[in-house]
């Protein structure tokens, strides 16, 4: 399926995983919105996401303030017409003991992980039901089913766990009404998060030996959209990683 003249908002979309989803769509066809908390970082990935500007709009900020969601949502709407692919694809990771995880460090969990995913997912789908149609796809991460001794992470597999099960949920909740709820679960993935000198550890992470690249994140995005029958789905791009060790 092309996603030609499709419409797509990504949060977190001024790098990494977000900003090479924003390139491939562009580059078939698509108009999308991306979404980052620093203006400067989001206007200059905008440009070299599509330099001629109509293709990509960018609306800065913390999506966990109910306004910067809908405005993410709206901008679409406004300035394309529609929303037809919502990827939420903000979030964060530290892995620590689950002892020295302080307040502060539960609250920016929370607050971009789950309640960023609430107020901008909850907008797009009442615009998608309007039209009766629309696609919402969430990354997680393959250590919420298969944890690590050497990379302690419960406050993750507490967020994006919990994402995983309102994928399901959704999912099922909107099966007769038009919108199909996906997640893509990575393991990890070549990105500026992971300092290259870290790329041979974590490697090791994975049964195939090896990290993950982004493009092979963005083509299981890009399947989950052409894939009209599949919703509820949690797919798996992590090298084995999910399946055990």
């Amino acid at each position: 399926m092309s996603v030609q003249g499709k419409v797509f908002a990504i949060t977190g979309g001024s790098s990494g995983l977000g900003k090479a989803m924003a390139i491939e769509l562009v580059n078939r066809g698509a108009n999308v919105v991306i979404n980052g908390r620093r203006e400067h970082e989001l206007a200059k990935a905008a440009q070299e996401i599509d330099p001629t500007g109509k293709q990509v709009r960018f609306v800065a900020g913390n999506i966990a303030d109910s306004k910067i969601a809908h405005r993410l949502i709206d901008e679409s709407v406004t300035h394309y017409g529609r929303i037809d692919t919502l990827v939420n694809n903000a979030g964060i990771f530290m892995s620590k003991p689950f002892t020295e995880y302080s307040e502060e460090d539960l609250a920016t969990y929370l607050s971009t992980n789950v309640v960023g995913f609430f107020h901008v997912t909850q907008r797009a789908m009442e615009e998608m039901l309007k039209r009766g149609t629309g696609h919402v796809v969430t990354i997680t991460t393959s250590l919420v089913d298969q944890a690590s001794a050497s990379v302690p992470s419960v406050l993750a597999s507490l967020t994006k766990g919990g994402l995983q099960s309102a994928t399901k949920s959704l999912a099922i909740e909107y099966a007769t009404r038009g919108i199909r709820v996906n997640a893509v679960s990575p393991g990890v993935v070549k990105t500026p998060m992971h300092p290259v000198e870290s790329h041979e550890a974590l490697a090791k992470l994975h049964p195939m030996g090896r990290m993950g690249e982004s493009h092979e994140i963005v083509e299981a995005v890009l399947y989950l959209e052409s894939a009209n029958f599949v919703t509820g789905e949690i797919l798996h791009v992590d090298g084995g990683q999910s399946a055990g060790h």
